[in-house]
């Protein structure tokens, strides 16, 4: 009977133990739109419209990063994508001239707390050019609450210049800074963006050698990584050299159950941009599944 009641208060407390967190999967998107330029002749923004909004209707990310948005594109993509938040101002004036780089947020996932744009620049608080910068660049920000278990995440989505090596360098330190000072107790970090960047360059390896502990979504996938490993296509559906410059960074707590380049074409052979999207499943909760 002594080994009876051992055994039933060991059973007891196996049952009374607290069941193992389960992370709620988290769909992350980064995608660079390429800006409505009619010089682009038959890869116009008019012509790959429907295409670049189906593809993201057909993913539904709860968090989407986007780089190139011009006012025109932005207006056809809240059409499009109603029950999506976009966040962030443009880079030229601070309000719309010039480029976004929205974030968007679906708002039946996440309840926006607060959220914001900062230049790339030493004055980052009003529209600026930093460092040897071809053009303005910023970061736009979200402090995010899930609404199913409020669960924080600080979201930052960017666009680092394409020509000037420092402005990369010190944008990517720029951005370090920001999640550093901003973040709050408890909340995860998830970084996207064009970082115009490939892996090993120093950009990249100040974003994912610090100690927020950023990875790269790529190499943190549980699964095999899908679909090639370049990102920009130059408008080629099978480009031979492809750089790989787009990204989803990660912060410690947040596990990566796949990752996805998306070479995709319409039967044309268009692509919806000049850049494949990155999609990457996650799960945002820090606890063990």
């Amino acid at each position: 009977m002594v080994g009876f009641g051992i055994l039933m208060a060991a059973l007891a407390s196996v049952s009374a133990a607290p069941s193992p967190r389960v992370c709620p999967p988290l769909r992350v998107m980064t995608y660079n739109i390429r800006l409505d330029l009619e010089s682009d002749g038959p890869n116009r923004w008019s012509a790959r419209r429907s295409e670049f909004i189906g593809q993201v209707q057909l993913m539904h990310p709860e968090i989407l990063g986007l780089q190139e948005v011009v006012a025109g594109q932005k207006a056809d993509l809240e059409k499009a994508l109603p029950g999506y938040d976009f966040l962030g101002a443009a880079r030229d004036d601070g309000r719309s001239a010039g480029e976004f780089s929205n974030l968007a947020i679906d708002r039946s996932t996440f309840r926006v707390e607060s959220s914001g744009t900062f230049w790339l620049s030493p004055t980052p608080n009003v529209p600026s050019k930093g460092w040897d910068a071809a053009y303005r660049r910023i970061a736009t920000w979200a402090h995010l609450v899930r609404r199913g278990d409020g669960h924080r995440i600080l979201a930052l989505n960017t666009h680092l210049d394409n020509e000037g090596e420092t402005a990369r360098l010190e944008g990517a330190r720029e951005i370090l800074r920001f999640l550093s000072t901003h973040r709050r107790p408890g909340e995860s970090i998830l970084v996207t963006g064009d970082l115009n960047s490939e892996p090993g360059s120093p950009a990249y390896q100040v974003l994912t050698s610090s100690a927020l502990g950023l990875r790269d979504s790529r190499g943190a996938s549980t699964s095999p990584p899908l679909g090639p490993t370049g990102t920009f296509n130059n408008f080629d559906a099978l480009p031979v050299k492809s750089p790989r410059i787009d990204y989803v960074l990660v912060g410690p707590g947040i596990i990566v159950d796949r990752y996805a380049v998306l070479a995709w074409h319409g039967d044309s052979g268009r692509v919806a941009s000049d850049h494949f999207p990155v999609v990457a499943d996650l799960a945002a909760c820090g606890a063990k599944r």
